[in-house]
């Protein structure tokens, strides 16, 4: 068994195919939901057999690969058995840890399947309540932060003094700022799609239904809410921040891995507060490649430089709201 000081990550970069894989499946657009439901509790199954249930590996691969395009989720597909076969052979801990990934994530994939029944405009459903918006983001990207948290505390001896379940629950806020900033970039592509993500019990405060975010002229009335999600995602990428300046100055990768997406994310809310056309599908609101290249070269070059760092999101922070 690999002790807390080992120098890796145990087998959290692996960790991330099955989760790969458990969004190929969700995806598979030209699958019905129940289908596609019905091969995510499969999958998930997997994670808590002693073995192999290598006739319902080969049942999702039959569902899926005559339908998939993407060279990548294709080859990963035709080696779930191999995957999987090599997590049984992880040492208990992480094992465990994989499992609990594993049965929490896909809540989110399942949610989307389930509580958008469309996938298109004229099918729209929303949210109804912040509640429901939140344990969104905490499947799908929260519980990410917590176990990569627990990961690096088991396995990385800089982390061993780590309070984890202080450092868990901050490592959740990082993963739900950087879901609601994407949710509030791609709002108009998912509003198109079928998907409203802002609550219905917001959308009432300002005399609006999830159908009038369809209208680009419906922006002025909507801002107020945005504003709201905007800076709940920068509280949450506060705590990330306070997450990624916790890291030990030395672990340079680990440090410069928090510190891209939360920079990248406030660059990201910083255009789409002051676009004027956010709610328009056929507009892309994101930080261009120049911006992303001047992020890493500057943390990069100061070694992740925490002063630095700290100073370019205090600038950002200031600029968003």
């Amino acid at each position: 068994m690999r002790t807390p000081g080992a120098h890796s990550l145990g087998h959290a970069p692996g960790s991330l195919l099955f989760a790969r894989a458990a969004d190929t499946i969700a995806d598979a657009d030209l699958i019905g939901r129940d289908q596609r439901l019905r091969y995510l509790t499969m999958f998930r199954a997997q994670f808590a057999a002693d073995e192999v249930q290598l006739q319902d590996v080969q049942a999702i691969q039959a569902g899926l690969l005559p339908h998939q395009t993407d060279s990548a989720e294709r080859v990963l597909l035709q080696r779930l058995p191999e995957c999987l076969a090599m997590y049984r052979q992880f040492d208990r801990g992480d094992r465990e840890r994989i499992r609990w990934l594993m049965e929490v994530l896909p809540n989110g994939m399942e949610m989307d399947l389930t509580r958008f029944p469309g996938s298109s405009a004229k099918d729209l459903t929303a949210l109804e309540r912040p509640e429901e918006l939140d344990r969104y983001t905490y499947y799908v990207a929260g519980c990410v932060g917590e176990f990569w948290t627990r990961m690096v505390c088991a396995h990385r001896r800089a982390m061993a003094h780590w309070d984890v379940d202080r450092m868990s629950a901050i490592g959740v806020r990082f993963g739900k700022g950087l879901q609601l900033t994407n949710i509030v970039k791609d709002l108009a592509r998912d509003l198109h799609n079928g998907r409203c993500y802002v609550p219905t019990q917001w959308l009432d405060e300002v005399g609006l239904k999830p159908v009038d975010l369809l209208r680009p002229e419906s922006l002025p009335t909507f801002r107020p809410i945005l504003l709201r999600m905007i800076k709940q995602a920068v509280e949450h990428l506060d705590q990330g921040w306070m997450y990624a300046m916790a890291l030990p100055r030395l672990e340079i990768r680990q440090r410069l891995a928090c510190m891209w997406p939360i920079l990248l994310a406030g660059e990201t809310l910083k255009r789409v507060a002051a676009a004027p056309d956010l709610l328009d599908p056929a507009v892309n609101v994101k930080a261009p490649r120049s911006v992303v290249y001047r992020v890493m070269a500057l943390t990069t070059f100061t070694g992740a430089c925490g002063y630095v760092g700290t100073a370019y999101w205090g600038r950002l922070r200031k600029q968003i709201c």
